[in-house]
């Protein structure tokens, strides 16, 4: 016979602590989305640099009839769940015209929606990022208030572009005006923070022992998951064994990919670290997985990723562009340049896509994951060679639980903040604002 268990419930072993997915059986806790026997709803936050070919990325149509551009066709598959959003702007990027720096400052203000001080390299100063917001309020619900990934590392200082620090480059998350919150960009690193308990000198030795003896972490919780298996019904046994198989496949994939022996020649700016994979697109992929066991497991609500940092120039030698990206994005209308530019966004966008297809796998309540997320990606520069933060390349995909009504192009007049998206979002999570950064309002028509 069946019986309820807590949600916060975690399969337990040697240095392990195993989350679960949302089942059928969880039992209320004190919180309002489980009250309402409702998912919660989870947002994230992705970030290109160096802007788009944005004649290749420009949706057609407006509304419902509205058609993928070029740039977005790996979409195509899930355009029924996805919005794009064109007119939106960074105002506070360059609100104090202080010359030079975009690229900084269009990562520091992505999430901010505020302008950054320029300090030479040192004396920093911005503001709190909506993903750090939302965090703050509805954080203690979950074992990370947020997660922040990424696959190139985040520096603390140090001067970067046009006398700002190489913190507003690299961070796209601020807990306050002076403090940016780093990214992971180890896939081992991330897993086994989701996966190691609380005590850290045996989550490490668990580690150590996974590595010696060629274990899985599920070796570590298989009791635990034995004993509850035998309290579920046939949906949820089926959901847990899907939910473990998952786990391992992408514990497989990390230790694979960090036993090959690739040759970094893509990567001039940013050797590669140990333990990062040296093909690119898999090591975004399983830093997106991390995403989805994170927000299935309700370990948190609130993640971000950056592809890169804010002007990386970034060679793709595998789709076959050896320039750098950041040279590429001073096009001066090259249409060769261009064309690989449109290379480099449409490989980003089928790492977007695969992770939304990801969301879209993994059954929840009536529904499936992406319908209780809300996806965001784009990049705070619209046209690299102008260096502009106007009409920014956004789009987003995923339900918000029922607050959004996706598979529309949404056109928005010219100045409005990009911040009034934020505004909506925040509320739809449970996390109350009437304004954010920049923001004159709040964007009313994503229903």
């Amino acid at each position: 016979m069946s019986t309820a268990i807590s949600r916060r419930m975690l399969l337990r072993g040697f240095g392990a602590a195993m989350a679960l997915p949302w089942l059928d059986q969880m039992a209320p806790v004190a919180n309002a989305a489980a009250a309402t026997g409702k998912p919660p709803v989870r947002m994230a936050f992705l970030y290109v640099p160096n802007g788009v070919n944005v004649e290749k990325w420009r949706p057609q149509g407006e509304g419902a009839d509205w058609q993928l551009s070029p740039t977005l066709s790996a979409l195509k598959d899930v355009k029924s769940e996805v919005t794009a959003l064109s007119g939106l702007t960074l105002r506070g990027a360059f609100a104090l015209g202080d010359g030079g720096g975009d690229h900084a400052r269009s990562v520091a203000a992505y999430l901010t929606g505020s302008h950054p001080k320029k300090t030479d390299g040192a004396d920093i100063s911005n503001a709190i990022s909506v993903d750090q917001y939302a965090a703050a309020q509805i954080g203690f619900q979950t074992r990370f208030p947020s997660l922040e990934l990424g696959c190139s590392p985040s520096a603390q200082s140090g001067r970067c572009d046009s006398g700002y620090s190489c913190a507003y480059s690299s961070n796209m998350s601020w807990r306050n005006s002076t403090s940016h919150v780093g990214k992971e960009i180890n896939p081992q690193a991330a897993f086994d923070r989701l996966f190691g308990n609380e005590n850290a000198k045996e989550s490490a030795e668990s580690r150590a022992l996974r590595h010696k003896r060629k274990k899985s972490i599920l070796d570590f919780v298989m009791d635990d998951a034995k004993r509850l298996n035998q309290k579920l019904g046939k949906s949820d046994q089926r959901k847990l064994d899907e939910y473990l198989f998952a786990v391992r496949e992408i514990e497989r994939r990390v230790q694979q990919s960090i036993k090959l022996d690739g040759v970094e020649v893509d990567v001039p700016d940013y050797p590669r670290p140990d333990g990062v994979p040296a093909d690119f697109g898999e090591h975004a992929r399983l830093m997106m997985d991390m995403m989805v066991l994170a927000f299935q497991t309700d370990t948190t609500r609130v993640s971000t990723f950056m592809f890169t940092n804010a002007g990386s120039n970034r060679t793709y030698g595998d789709i076959g562009v050896r320039e750098g990206h950041h040279s590429l994005s001073h096009h001066k209308g090259s249409k060769k340049n261009l064309e690989k530019i449109a290379k480099i966004d449409a490989f980003h966008v089928e790492q977007y896509a695969y992770f939304v297809k990801e969301l879209q796998k993994v059954r929840e309540g009536d529904g499936t994951l992406l319908d209780n997320c809300m996806v965001m990606y784009g990049s705070g520069i619209s046209d690299g060679n102008r260096h502009n933060h106007d009409d920014l390349p956004i789009i987003m995909a995923g339900r918000g639980g029922g607050a959004i009504t996706p598979n529309r192009h949404l056109i928005y007049p010219d100045n409005t903040p990009l911040t009034n998206l934020y505004v909506s979002m925040l509320n739809i999570v449970g996390a109350k604002a009437d304004r954010f950064g920049d923001s004159n309002g709040k964007i009313t028509n994503l229903g």
